[in-house]
């Protein structure tokens, strides 16, 4: 009795794998030179197919259910055996089980540029990366093609070539969509649609998988091209940056009024006569890039010393006023830009006309 015990301990009764793992696609049921027993059980659990494979060819194909195996259920396989009055005895054959329901979290990228001919860039270089999912669409194809015989076949295994495919179709699918650059986030769904319809045409006669989902997660451009489409949109919010300039030099006026009055007269002029002379070389510039008309000339600002004291800065017309009040005279030191120093008013020929004597009031009628 112990013989015959351990003859049946040898015989397979129950068939069946219990799937734990997240990313397994086809595993081998482990029968090491057990033989299936006649009438032995088999169980294919929801999302999974068992394939029998007899001395390297494909005997028969079980969908989800439970089995009895006799001659009735195992027609191919019988008939390579070569039974030929049932088939009582056991029997070798490897049994696969191959997943067939979706293997998630699945990534995808482009290893390197995909080089662009932009209408607003020019020549650009296009990085993407996103998700997918996995499936064995034909088990059988999938046998042949990629798995041969190993025993346990995981998706990392196809990661690498699932890559190189999505990449490649990407490369092809941008190439012909000619999107703008500033418009490839607004088309994420349609690209993701179909670069997908790409990849699974290439995949499914061939491999035997599909590919029932596929996201574009993020198309990027180089760091310098962003930087450069950062800096144009600010010049846009800034608008006319001639007007602009002109707000600017506006708002400092008042500040240089009040310093004036705190004794810092000639830092404050030299100050508005350099921010002038600035914003008209700046306004020029813009003009160029603008077409805009060239902006008037910087008005002359007198600055003159009273008592020891900076005074100004001060227009021509306000020099006559107080010329005219006693405030300044021919020798009263006067300066404005340009000048190399210093000098008293009577020697300057613009200011001549301040000190001239008045012609007397008319007689009396």
């Amino acid at each position: 009795m112990g013989i015959f015990a351990k003859l049946r301990g040898e015989l397979v009764d129950i068939i069946e794998w219990i799937d734990d793992s997240q990313a397994t696609l086809v595993w081998r049921f482990p029968r090491y030179q057990n033989e299936i027993k006649n009438g032995a059980r088999l169980i294919v659990r929801p999302g999974q197919v068992a394939v029998f494979v007899d001395q390297g060819q494909i005997a028969d194909k079980f969908e989800p259910g439970m089995y009895e195996l006799e001659t009735d259920n195992l027609p191919l396989l019988s008939t390579l055996q070569g039974w030929k009055h049932g088939f009582e005895s056991p029997f070798k054959a490897e049994v696969y089980f191959v997943s067939t329901r979706q293997l998630t979290g699945l990534k995808w990228g482009t290893p390197n540029p995909v080089m662009l001919r932009d209408a607003d860039f020019g020549p650009v270089r296009l990085r993407a990366f996103g998700t997918y999912t996995l499936r064995a669409a034909d088990p059988v194809a999938l046998l042949k093609e990629l798995v041969g015989t190993d025993g346990v076949f995981e998706a990392e295994e196809v990661s690498e070539l699932m890559r190189s495919v999505i990449a490649s179709a990407f490369a092809d699918l941008i190439g012909q969509a000619r999107i703008p650059a500033l418009d490839l986030a607004a088309s994420y769904e349609r690209l993701s649609r179909e670069l997908r319809q790409l990849v699974a045409s290439r995949i499914d006669d061939e491999y035997g998988m599909d590919i029932p989902a596929l996201y574009v997660v993020n198309i990027s451009l180089p760091e310098e091209v962003e930087k450069a489409i950062d800096a144009r949109g600010s010049m846009n919010v800034l608008g006319d940056l001639g007007s602009y300039q002109q707000y600017q030099l506006g708002k400092s006026l008042p500040t240089a009024a009040a310093s004036e009055a705190g004794g810092g007269g000639a830092a404050a002029g030299l100050g508005l006569g350099m921010g002038l002379a600035m914003a008209g070389r700046m306004s020029g510039a813009s003009s160029a890039t603008t077409a805009a008309p060239p902006p008037p000339p910087a008005p002359i600002a007198w600055h003159i010393t009273e008592a020891g004291t900076v005074h100004g800065p001060f227009a021509p017309h306000q020099i006559a006023d107080l010329a005219r009040q006693g405030r300044v005279t021919a020798a009263t030191l006067v300066w404005r830009a340009g000048m190399a120093g210093w000098t008293r008013a009577a020697e300057v020929a613009e200011l001549l006309s301040s000190f001239s004597t008045p012609p007397p009031p008319p007689p009396p009628m």
